[in-house]
């Protein structure tokens, strides 16, 4: 029986280097670094989340504080279910490659992610085999938005080093620091950054 794929978000803005996505639940974004995916005529698209917003749905208008008499963030919520239709939750996310005839491909793809098309959560098999080739740092190191490519880096790094078990863990990570070495070697600064955050 295949795997349930966790439908999270639909694209509603998309250019060829990434999307920004609306989620279905308001308050369980995919994490800061981890993978998703969304297709379009055949093609598998992978991103990165880089940056999660919480926003009113009016332009110019933000929430207000409600829990002053209630217990629990929960039951602000409860005691204001028109909230979910007043706020929304969006995820902008970099694409760090695609899927085309079996083979991933870490660059970008030809065409951007479809308008309204589904964004779905990476399985551990799936982070796994992504990242069995280090190419798409490069593509981390160059993503510009809401937070900065070291940050994003290291978070991606994270998160694909979590999908790993016991040593194949360390390993990983030995591999991934090795290929940023040699990628950022000639800017200690930025390279010295990612590896703090990659060890803490």
């Amino acid at each position: 029986m295949p795997a349930i794929e966790t439908k999270l978000a639909e694209v509603i803005e998309t250019s060829s280097t990434g999307f920004t996505a609306q989620c279905y639940d308001l308050n369980a974004p995919p994490p800061l670094g981890s993978l998703v995916k969304t297709s379009i005529d055949g093609t598998m698209i992978y991103a990165a989340v880089g940056h999660v917003s919480t926003t009113s749905l009016e332009p110019g208008r933000r929430p207000v504080a409600r829990g002053k008499d209630e217990a629990s963030e929960e039951a602000v919520f409860a005691a204001n279910p028109q909230l979910e239709k007043l706020l929304r939750c969006e995820v902008e996310a970099v694409i760090v490659g695609h899927q085309s005839d079996d083979e991933i491909r870490h660059y970008l793809p030809p065409r951007p992610a479809r308008l309204h098309g589904f964004v779905y959560a990476c399985d551990d098999v799936e982070v796994r085999a992504f990242s069995q080739k280090t190419g798409f740092i490069t593509l981390l190191l160059s993503a510009q938005g809401n937070v900065s490519p070291e940050e994003m880096t290291s978070a991606v790094l994270r998160w694909i080093a979590a999908s790993y078990e016991g040593k194949e863990r360390r390993k990983y990570l030995l591999t991934a620091g090795k290929a940023l070495a040699q990628l950022l070697s000639a800017d200690y600064s930025r390279l010295k950054t990612i590896l703090e955050r990659l060890s803490a």
